[in-house]
């Protein structure tokens, strides 16, 4: 019997695979536990158009990614802090300083895509993003005195 993977199933395939199974464990156990239905025309074509909408959303979200990458490359970021005469920061600048500073410029990503590095000492500095689809874009942060 032909059925659609309504989840993964262990040894048997991954959600929205077609696969053939024997009636009584299809019957038994993939439709009393909504792991699968029924491979008929209906079904298939759900299918389809499923699979036509996730790309189209995946195509969507990696053109919103590149030009989120395009807005972050060679943007610079002036963060004042206080140092001692050495230059030397009282307060290091790192991650989550470059993510609030992302923030207030309307850049919405999560705190962990910003690379994890400590700046202390004033001068300048290259920031990583990490972006989904492997996209990235590096941004300088440069620590001047009060």
């Amino acid at each position: 019997m032909k059925v659609v993977l309504l989840q993964d199933v262990k040894g048997i395939g991954k959600a929205d695979e077609i696969k053939e199974v024997a009636e009584g464990y299809a019957r038994n156990f993939l439709f009393p536990k909504h792991l699968a239905v029924v491979a008929l025309d209906k079904n298939l074509r759900e299918l389809k158009e499923k699979k036509q909408r996730e790309a189209k959303d995946a195509e969507h979200e990696l053109q919103e990614q590149q030009s989120l990458a395009d807005r972050l490359s060679g943007m610079d970021i002036v963060v004042k802090e206080k140092a001692s005469e050495a230059g030397v920061l009282y307060a290091a600048v790192g991650q989550q300083r470059v993510h609030q500073e992302l923030l207030k410029r309307g850049i919405k990503i999560d705190k962990n895509q910003v690379e994890n590095k400590t700046i202390k000492m004033a001068g300048e500095n290259t920031f990583k993003i990490k972006l989904h689809h492997g996209l990235e874009a590096n941004i300088v942060v440069r620590v001047e005195t009060l």
